[in-house]
């Protein structure tokens, strides 16, 4: 190995994994040239930011949860970034027991994908409650858009005042946006140009606890984002990806559905309306997501023949675990949200209903009241 690489553990300024120099095929791997540079980062962090293209990495969820844990023994301020519109599948259970019971702010990401008609302050009460239902008190919930840069400075000043000296430990699943945000913060902050944290659409890119320095020895750290194998992002191949991931504001495309008819999203999953009055079901997905309708006593053979064709992703549905019924009978004394976690939700009316979900085994379909 490089003598300098011998003589201090340096760390990627991308993605947080600890630099070698002996095997291209391992994270953290630079070659001897980019040494000499001020700020180094690892090939792979690299290629993502030139190139967009991401090596597979294997991620032991457990050593990312015991860094979590860590947290815990530390007097700190934790800021969790949540995907708001995939909230479901990037809340980390347990976040209260895991930190050790500091406090924690809620930055809710993504807030831009929601239709302009929504109400704002309406989701900001619907994710106090949520945190809430979770076993969180938050000190404050804000919701931001990283990608898009609002409400960053907002953030920034409820961090310096929650914060209150202490270092920052910004947590989330992976993809919901941590390093996003840090960079945001960076821009907000005129960091522009100097050392930034990889970003990119695949979960799983930042490794290792990045550090940012906030003065006095304090720091804000970009901690590796939490793996979950409950959500339909972690099945879907990369080249995939955005297919399914929202990239501008969503267009929710409502359905009149008379019982006895199917819809398909994607090759991904299967809605059967089994019973109840003809009534019109609401889809938020990913503008790119391809939904098909068709007859119920079709939905077999039409699965069969065109899953990996016409109903698309994947392209490849062997690479699916095998699909799974979830029945739930809908009392219509409420709006329901039928929740599919990595991917988006239907929302159902106030009428009687009986619906069977399809979805890969392993993920959990969730019902709660209506977010919108």
């Amino acid at each position: 190995m490089n003598e300098q690489l011998k003589r201090e553990e340096v760390h990627c300024e991308g993605c947080g994994a600890p630099l070698q120099a002996d095997d291209p095929e391992r994270s953290g791997y630079v070659p001897q040239a980019a040494l000499e540079r001020e700020h180094i980062i690892c090939k792979r962090c690299f290629r993502i930011r030139h190139y967009n293209d991401v090596a597979p990495v294997e991620h032991d969820a457990d050593a990312y949860m015991n860094r979590l844990q860590s947290i815990g023994k530390q007097d700190a301020l934790v800021v969790q970034v949540v995907d708001l519109f995939d909230f479901a599948g990037s809340w980390i259970n347990g976040i209260g027991r895991h930190t050790g019971g500091n406090p924690i702010l809620i930055l809710a990401n993504k807030v831009d994908l929601f239709p302009r008609s929504t109400k704002r302050q309406k989701l900001k009460e619907w994710v106090y409650r949520t945190a809430k239902e979770q076993g969180v008190k938050p000190v404050d919930v804000i919701l931001i858009s990283a990608e898009k840069g609002h409400h960053i400075q907002e953030a920034a000043q409820a961090i310096e005042e929650k914060r209150r000296g202490r270092d920052v430990y910004v947590v989330g699943t992976a993809n919901a946006g941590k390093s996003t945000f840090i960079n945001a913060l960076l821009r907000e902050f005129g960091a522009e140009g100097e050392a930034s944290v990889t970003t990119s659409p695949y979960p799983g890119t930042t490794l290792d606890a990045v550090y940012i320095p906030l003065g006095e020895n304090k720091h804000i750290v970009d901690m590796p984002g939490i793996v979950r194998r409950d959500r339909m992002s972690e099945y879907v191949a990369p080249k995939e990806l955005k297919a399914i991931t929202p990239q501008t504001e969503i267009k929710p495309k409502g359905y009149q559905l008379n019982a006895g008819q199917t819809l398909f999203f994607g090759g991904l999953v299967r809605f059967d309306f089994r019973e109840g009055e003809r009534q019109p079901f609401v889809c938020y997905f990913a503008n790119s997501l391809y939904i098909h309708r068709t007859k119920l006593e079709k939905a077999d053979e039409l699965w069969e023949k065109q899953r990996g064709q016409l109903l698309v992703p994947p392209a490849d549905p062997k690479e699916i675990p095998p699909m799974k019924r979830h029945r739930f009978p809908l009392t219509g004394k409420e709006k329901e949200d039928l929740v599919i976690p990595g991917l988006g939700w239907v929302s159902c009316g106030t009428d009687r209903a009986q619906v069977d979900v399809w979805v890969p085994e392993g993920i959990q379909v969730q019902v709660r009241p209506s977010i919108i």
